[in-house]
């Protein structure tokens, strides 16, 4: 592939993952999933990491430290492996899938649910993932969710077929993550120093103190990533080195949708828009 190629082919993946992310995300916002794990007696954010683990199985609390990367580590011992003795993981996915399909029946209604549309969106979305399916070396959390067994109602079919893009993608970020010498709290920063994202948000949807926060700010002065002072500021360096990491997620995460193409790209984020404006609403 050329380097045009190329780079048109990680802006197709970049934009096609941005458009339809919305329709996943949705999950961790929506009243209905927290209620689904609750009444299985898990609440507060160990629901969020049992159900997001869950495809992996009953797996140790440093199996999610590592391939959620970001998180304090506190924060998910809190949950793991202790929600395995409350609910099977097989139910928690069962419960994830439920909790979707009645927030997208809330949410957009059953006209748009069983329109011919979301049927289009879906087998186009699904040929996507099942590529990705098809290539997990080295992506764990994608390799877990393309082993859940295919739902047979086509909004679920959408919805886990972001799921396992949005994995595949967040797995070769990680890997880039790490080969940039960034460790996950690291990481949140050079994010904030972006200015895309509020620091103060970081902190604490990922649970870390201030003085780990702290920590990891000073490691990065003294590396070249920030530049001295406050507010947080990345270096002519550092921000380089991540675009880097940005531009290569985008090429690690293009195979899939090169499978599609651009048109087929094109019709699906144009049937998805619409959704994900109306999740993206919700989600405020």
């Amino acid at each position: 592939m050329s380097e045009g190629a190329a780079g048109a082919a990680a802006l197709r993946a970049r934009k096609t993952w941005r458009t339809l992310e919305p329709l996943h995300g949705m999950v961790y916002f929506v009243p209905e999933a927290a209620e689904a794990y609750e009444r299985l007696g898990i609440t507060g954010r160990a629901g969020y990491f049992a159900s997001r683990a869950a495809p992996m199985g009953a797996v140790q609390a440093d199996v999610v430290v590592s391939t959620f990367f970001n998180f304090n580590p506190e924060l998910v011992h809190a949950a793991i492996p202790s929600s395995w003795a409350i609910a099977l993981p097989q139910t928690l996915v069962e419960s994830r899938f439920a909790a979707v399909d009645a927030a997208c029946r809330r949410i957009l209604g059953d006209a748009i649910v069983t329109s011919d549309e979301m049927r289009r969106a879906a087998h186009l979305a699904r040929a996507a993932a099942e590529e990705a399916a098809r290539r997990v070396e080295g992506r764990p959390l994608a390799a877990a969710h393309a082993e859940v067994a295919w739902p047979t109602e086509p909004h679920l079919v959408l919805w886990h077929a972001q799921s396992i893009l949005r994995e595949f993608r967040g797995d070769g970020h990680v890997a880039l993550l790490v080969t940039h010498g960034l460790s996950g709290i690291e990481a949140l920063v050079t994010h904030a120093a972006t200015g895309e994202v509020p620091a103060h948000v970081l902190l604490s949807t990922r649970g870390w103190p201030a003085e780990a926060w702290d920590a990891a700010v000073e490691s990065l002065h003294r590396r070249g990533w920030l530049e001295a002072g406050d507010p947080l500021r990345l270096t002519e360096w550092g921000a380089a080195q991540r675009r880097a990491i940005e531009e290569g997620t985008d090429s690690l995460a293009s195979a899939p949708y090169d499978v599609l193409g651009e048109d087929d790209c094109t019709e699906l984020r144009a049937l998805a828009r619409p959704w994900s404006t109306v999740f993206t609403e919700h989600m405020r």
